[in-house]
């Protein structure tokens, strides 16, 4: 269970972002193409830089790595020294004015309508090939195309979804006719004369390129992360806004996805704000502790997040084999005395333990790590779940941190000569995120909330003293990034 709080250092009502201090340097292949670079203090946006900083969701990576040096700059803020990341980070973020057009970095992928000048079948590599107005050229498969024929025998529009069964497709097919309509779409008629007919936008957007697939991967999961150190400024937007403007809590959602971390100014200070918070986005995630759950010092605690003492940095619920994806914290009281918050960036801190310890590295990324959980709240629960410390993907990229020294189970899966290079590795990705240039801490005020990636930051508490008055008390709630990321793409299509 979570205790972490966090806060801006500009607690404008308006819309903060972040800021590493650092300088943000030309690097070569930018230096000629006018990419900005800045140093110092935050940036407060007025509610007009709402609608630049949704169009964050946009780009892919080619566009980050772009920018034209003829057009007017507002900084978003973060501005940090480019790392290792999921895509190669920009040297530094920048919103541009494109006559009206607002994008990130770079007006690399065109707004513009796609329209298709030529196509023909390729019989032998059964593909057809497709000619766009602009020069570019697109293969698609002959199966791929017959599997997502669009019309209303084949998909249920309203739903979007595939009515052609597997069953029924054939995966050797041909093609007897293809061309190109004078609506400038491409219609293809397949043996048995059934007839498909793709809009030119859609085929663009589905081109099997490494820089299309690419561009699309982007689009819809925003993959791309920007690591930070002790010098950030945590986003600041309010809490009000997000409730109420689109704009607003896309804005929030984004900064979520790709710094982490968010936090909300302005909330009343009583319980039932997350709640109300989750619901902008969809819906709570129950766990074994409820659908929220107060922080507070209990007797006979049945979670170290309910004591007084201090918390080291983690995970929430690694003992769940799928963890939320994101939590909320809101402030309805604070302690007399201590009770601040820190937080990690676990991807930059892996990263970190990558390049100074490759081994330790290889160790927690591929040893199962038991985790456990008993007690009684919501329900009486008693988890198990085997996880290694470091997820990573196919292409070795860091996508989760599972970490939480409590509930580390005594049992440890592993054969003895590998227990000692385990406790090796970890001590090592711990002494990395607990560095002081590493942690950033924050104490939260009454109304405060705090939104950040459980998979992705680690978390913490220093120990306090409450008031004779009142005790410390947060109130937490989890979501998972399925909803969250519904949510985004939702709000994206409709604010742009």
């Amino acid at each position: 269970m979570s205790c972490c709080a966090a806060s801006s250092r500009d607690l404008s009502p308006t819309f903060s972002h972040t800021d590493s201090r650092r300088l943000c340097r030309r690097t070569p292949k930018h230096e000629d193409r006018g990419l900005l670079n800045t140093v110092g203090g935050p940036v407060s946006f007025r509610r007009d830089a709402w609608k630049m900083l949704s169009t964050l969701t946009r780009f892919a990576r080619p566009a980050l790595q772009r920018c034209t040096s003829s057009i007017a700059c507002q900084t978003l803020g973060f501005c940090g020294r480019p790392e290792k990341v999921s895509h190669p980070a920009p040297a530094c973020l920048t919103f541009m004015q494109l006559r009206g057009h607002q994008t990130l970095g770079s007006a690399s992928l065109s707004v513009a309508s796609h329209s298709v000048r030529h196509a023909r079948a390729l019989d032998e590599e059964r593909l057809v090939e497709v000619e766009w107005e602009d020069g570019g050229q697109s293969l698609y498969p002959f199966t791929w195309l017959r599997d997502n024929c669009q019309c209303s025998l084949c998909t249920l529009q309203s739903a979007q979804a595939r009515k052609l069964l597997m069953s029924d497709l054939d995966i050797h097919t041909g093609i007897h006719a293809v061309e190109v309509t004078n609506d400038s779409k491409l219609s293809v008629v397949w043996p048995d004369q059934h007839t498909s007919v793709f809009d030119a936008e859609w085929l663009k957007k589905r081109s099997f390129s490494l820089e299309a697939r690419q561009n699309m991967q982007e689009e819809l999961f925003l993959n791309e992360r920007y690591y930070w150190d002790s010098k950030l400024r945590i986003p600041t937007g309010n809490y009000q806004d997000v409730l109420h403007d689109d704009k607003a809590a896309l804005a929030w959602l984004v900064a979520l996805r790709r710094i982490g971390i968010v936090y909300l100014k302005g909330a009343p200070a009583e319980q039932g704000c997350v709640g109300r918070l989750a619901e902008r986005i969809g819906y709570l995630r129950l766990t074994f502790y409820g659908h929220t759950w107060q922080v507070v010092d209990k007797y006979m605690a049945n979670n170290v997040a309910y004591t007084s003492g201090k918390l080291s940095l983690h995970t929430d619920y690694p003992a769940l084999h799928f963890a939320p994806g994101v939590q909320f914290l809101h402030c309805v009281s604070q302690a007399e005395e201590g009770g601040d918050s820190e937080v990690v960036d676990g991807f930059r801190a892996a990263e970190q333990l990558r390049r100074e310890d490759p081994e330790a590295f290889r160790t927690l990324a591929s040893l199962l790590v038991d985790f456990t959980d008993t007690g009684t709240d919501y329900c009486d629960f008693m988890l198990q779940s085997k996880k290694s410390i470091i997820d990573i993907n196919e292409q070795g990229q860091v996508v989760r941190i599972n970490y939480n020294n409590a509930t580390r189970d005594s049992v440890l899966d592993l054969p003895l000569h590998q227990v000692q290079p385990f406790y090796r590795a970890l001590k090592a990705f711990v002494n990395i995120m607990t560095r002081p240039e590493n942690v950033v801490t924050f104490k939260m005020e009454p109304g405060d909330i705090v939104t950040f990636d459980n998979w992705r930051l680690l978390h913490g508490r220093k120990s306090y003293v409450s008031r004779p008055d009142g005790a410390r008390h947060l109130e937490g709630a989890y979501l998972d990034w399925d909803e969250v990321m519904s949510r985004l793409r939702i709000l994206r299509s409709s604010v742009n």
